[in-house]
Order: structure tokens, then C-alpha cells, then sequence
């Protein structure tokens, strides 16, 4: 099946960014029987902190090769050593998702490839610097809390709404790639005959080995 045989199924488009974020952590575990509203209050606060950080060098080595079809994968950030995997097939058929679904103002030509790499960039980022604290403090999860003392808690999936929306602002995208890899697994599903009618929620653009 080609990209332009893919059903339009749903208007993906008609979720916004926030709405994307929320559905990503929602389908992570840990956060299955989460009130929405806590899920969307920590979807904000993720989208905001990456949207404002500064610029980042990638630190990593810089890897292109192909699979990424097979794996599921955009890209990966691996830490031993550090290096950035581009998954150049997935990256040349989200170009074609684009064109297909008429996403060009929002996505130029390109810029897949950029926001991959600007968003594997932050992990590495949020891996071996102070800025994972501050992610956490920005979320205001508590672990624990002992009169005056809180201990800031982890919220899984956080780190990928927060590397999405740097990406989304560093390469002037007019959406979030996480609208991008939602349509990406609907085209693996469309194409595994899976399709089930239901908006599927976003892929995610890697896993980490630590």
C-alpha cells in the first residue's frame, strides 16, 4: 500500500498539540488509570518547558541508516556510546506522509530530518545535564513530601512531550511532530490491515538504551 492509498480514517489534525501530548502520556505505563486532567496539566507544563529552552548542540556521534521501517523508529538515542541514530527510511516516508496529507506549510521540506535530530539533541541534553531537574520541578509531581520537603517526582513520558515541543519551536514547525508520528503509525497500521477506525496514538519517535 502507498501513502496516498492510506485511508484518511480521521482528521488527525483535529487534535492540537496539547491533545497529542496528553494522548502520549496516557499510553505510557504508569499513567493507564491517571485523571485526564492531572495527564493534561503535566502535557502543558512539558510542552512549555521544551518550547522554551535554549538552542542545543547535539553532543552525540550522528548516525544515518536504514530499518527504522522495521523498528518502529524515527530516530534513537543511545548513551554507550552517545550517539544519535537517523533512521533515514522512516524519515524519507514521513516526507511523503506529509505531502500525502496536505501538512506541507507546517512540515517544509526537510524538516523531518532537523526536528529527528533537534529532538534526540534534548535527550542527550536532559541525559547529562541539571536540565532534567528542572523538568521535574516543572512538572510539580511529588514523590514525596515531608513537612516543608518535597522530592520531585518522574512522569514518564514527560522528557518526549518536552523533546517534541523544542523540536517544534527550534525548527519553526507549525505543528508538533507528535502529530506527525501519529499519522506514521497510522500508516503502519493501515498497512499491517489493523486499521480499526480509531485514532491511534503517537508513535514515538525512539527507545533508549541507558
Amino acid at each position: 500500500m502507498t501513502v496516498k492509498d492510506a485511508p484518511a480514517r480521521a482528521d488527525l489534525a483535529a487534535t492540537d498539540d496539547i491533545g497529542w501530548a496528553v494522548r502520549l502520556l496516557a499510553a505510557t505505563p504508569t499513567h493507564e488509570h491517571r485523571d485526564p486532567e492531572l495527564l493534561r496539566r503535566w502535557a502543558r507544563a512539558a510542552d512549555a518547558f521544551g518550547s522554551a529552552l535554549a538552542p542545543v548542540a547535539c553532543e552525540a556521534r550522528i548516525v544515518e541508516r536504514d530499518g527504522g521501517l522495521e523498528l518502529g523508529l524515527l530516530a534513537r538515542y543511545t548513551s554507550r556510546p552517545p550517539t544519535v541514530e537517523l533512521y533515514t527510511d522512516t524519515i524519507d516516508l514521513a516526507e511523503r506522509v506529509v505531502d500525502a496529507r496536505g501538512w506541507r506549510d507546517w512540515y517544509p521540506p526537510g524538516s523531518v530530518r532537523a526536528a529527528a535530530l533537534a529532538h534526540e539533541a534534548v535527550h542527550v541534553h536532559l541525559h547529562h545535564g541539571p536540565a532534567k531537574a528542572a523538568l521535574k520541578n516543572a512538572l510539580g509531581h511529588s514523590a514525596l513530601r515531608l513537612g516543608r520537603l518535597r522530592v520531585s517526582g518522574h512522569v514518564a513520558g514527560a522528557e518526549e512531550v518536552a523533546a517534541h515541543a523544542y523540536a517544534r519551536t527550534v525548527c519553526g514547525l507549525g505543528r508538533s511532530p507528535l502529530l506527525l508520528t501519529a499519522a506514521l503509525a497510522a500508516e503502519a497500521e493501515a498497512r499491517s490491515g489493523s486499521a480499526n477506525g480509531s485514532n491511534p496514538p503517537p508513535a514515538r519517535d525512539a527507545r533508549r538504551e541507558n
